[in-house]
């Protein structure tokens, strides 16, 4: 057995059924050249072949003396995982997403591994697409995003490369647990979190510091300044997904002319897009929106579990000049940034975990309903910068799908690919009503900022 660290422990504490922990994403394919009409029918059959999966694919979670541990699943059933699907007519993208939001909004089984692979044909103009989800608790973002260029390749002449769930995997991830460690388990788990809380004085000065700095300076954001508002009511367990393709041309074009990074530029994007949307919904608030943006940690080759921190953005949302909200944005960023390039990686994740304790307990608890630590989740992950393929199909889109948490019922997560910046929008169907709309304002935010900076 493989023991769950702190941190991914973190998102099967946070699940109930309105808050789904699990993360997706949606990949768009076109039919190889020369494909027949079965040949995702053909290509189903192929995959149904691989019946022996491999590291925490074929690995369920058991519960020992209150932590966590991954084994391995004797029962591993494939027909629980692999799910060969048909859009219904006319094989839209509109039934596509449909299709997505209905399947984000289910629960997933913890008695069997954590993940499902959908295969979906009928998408209209020779296309096909897969719909691969994974629980958090298994891996983040990043890790996600190293499992899916492991399973697709460069080479459109490549094939017969193992679906996802029979990738080879890294030696490391084999190492059991003997019995002795097992009894000890729940105590180093003590010890563990004990050597933990001695770093906190020293994090806790910087968390004092931050408090104080942000009653003063707008840059300097705290987890006690974003405002109530439409994104921060309490959510259901259905969802809706939207996404959208932007070319990357334009958005390194704004962060050119702002001289600012393309994530600086995205944020004021997303912002420019939420002022929009809340404005219609006649609910935006006075104060500006802060937006929790995760960052990675990760220096390793690894692809499993969560190294994450997070900062909080001031996204400028009371300012209707777009260039005047770029600089508050950018001075935001560049606040948080040069506080953590003061710690060790160590003290990242001790500062983040102070930092969102508070979010944390308030989500799991349901009390504090009316303090609100941060409204909006937007998360920006790199991807493939050339077109990669499955068995001889061009993957032609790669879409984030994200999770939703209580009172932050909005997940913007962006996700580089070839030419373009693909925005994966997941949301509580129920708390955000026409949130689809939010692509078109999207387009608006780009635009209003390619004008402000004369961009032609």
């Amino acid at each position: 057995m493989t023991p769950l660290s702190p941190a991914d422990q973190l998102f099967l504490w946070l699940e109930k059924r309105q808050q789904p922990m699990h993360v997706a994403g949606l990949m768009l394919f076109s039919f190889p050249e020369g494909a027949g009409p079965k040949y995702v029918t053909e290509l189903a059959e192929s995959l149904r072949a691989y019946q022996l999966p491999e590291g925490r694919y074929g690995k369920r979670l058991v519960n020992r003396m209150g932590r966590y541990y991954w084994q391995n699943d004797d029962y591993f059933d494939l027909e629980h995982h692999f799910r060969h699907e048909a859009l219904p007519k006319p094989g839209r993208i509109r039934e596509l997403l449909s299709r997505v939001s209905s399947e984000h909004s289910n629960l997933m089984d913890r008695e069997r591994p954590l993940w499902e692979f959908h295969l979906i044909e009928g998408v209209r103009g020779r296309r096909f697409a897969v719909y691969s989800k994974v629980h958090h608790s298994m891996m983040d973002g990043v890790a996600a995003m190293k499992t899916c260029m492991k399973f697709l390749s460069y080479d459109p002449t490549e094939m017969n490369r193992p679906p996802i769930w029979a990738m080879p995997r890294p030696k490391r991830e084999q190492k059991l647990i003997t019995p002795k460690e097992l009894v000890s388990g729940f105590a180093g788990l003590v010890d563990g979190a004990g050597k933990q809380l001695g770093t906190v004085p020293k994090i806790a000065k910087e968390f004092a510091k931050t408090f104080r700095r942000a009653r003063k300076e707008s840059a300097h954001v705290s987890i006690f300044q974003a405002p109530d508002c439409l994104l921060n009511e309490p959510i259901t367990g259905s969802r809706r997904f939207a996404a959208q393709s932007y070319p990357m041309v334009r958005i390194r074009a704004i962060a050119k002319a702002f001289n600012c990074t393309v994530n600086d530029a995205v944020l004021a994007i997303c912002g420019s897009a939420l002022r929009d949307y809340l404005i219609m919904q006649h609910a935006l608030p006075d104060k500006p929106l802060v937006a929790m943006v995760p960052m990675s940690l990760r220096r390793d080759d690894s692809d499993d579990g969560n190294q994450i921190a997070m900062i909080l953005v001031n996204l400028g949302t009371h300012i209707a000049d777009p260039a005047l909200r770029m600089q508050e944005i950018k001075a935001s960023v560049k606040d948080s940034k040069d506080r953590y390039k003061t710690m060790t990686p160590e003290e990242v994740l001790n500062y983040t975990a102070l930092t969102m304790a508070p979010a944390g307990f308030k989500m799991i608890t349901g009390l504090m309903s009316g303090w609100q630590p941060f409204n909006v989740i937007i998360s920006n992950v790199p991807g493939p910068r050339k077109p990669m393929y499955w068995n001889g199909a061009r993957l032609d889109g790669m879409y984030p799908v994200s999770l939703p948490m209580d009172r932050i019922a909005l997940n913007i997560t962006l996700l580089s690919y070839d030419q373009n910046l693909e925005f994966g929008l997941t949301a509580c169907r129920r708390t955000l009503p026409s949130m689809q709309r939010l692509l078109d304002f999207i387009e608006n935010g780009i635009h209003e900022l390619e004008v402000a900076a004369d961009i032609r």
